[in-house]
């Protein structure tokens, strides 16, 4: 089954930590065939407090999902994000289709 990450966060505070994110997460989605936003249907957010964006990321496996999150470049990357916004990210497994 395949594994997901779904991220949640408040409006971009720090455009260049983010802009060094997204820069940063490309060869790592790569390496873990990671797919950002893979629906026809874009996310909705809704009942939102503080928050203003979701991203959905689908991998082939729940365990590619827990391996990318471990990774140590990952690490060095997910401290730009944290920086660029408030966000929580959640890990599951499950079929969107």
């Amino acid at each position: 089954m395949k594994g997901y990450w779904l991220i949640i966060g408040t409006e971009i505070s720090d455009e260049a930590a983010q802009a060094e994110y997204r820069r940063l997460w490309k060869p790592i989605g790569q390496k873990y065939q990671a797919r950002v936003n893979p629906s026809k249907e874009p996310p909705v957010l809704q009942e939102e407090r503080d928050a203003c964006r979701m991203t959905v990321i689908e991998f082939p496996s729940i365990e590619l999902a827990r391996a990318c999150y471990r990774d140590p470049a990952y690490d060095e990357a997910r401290r730009y994000a944290l920086q660029a916004s408030k966000r929580e990210l959640l890990i599951f497994e499950g079929d969107l289709r």
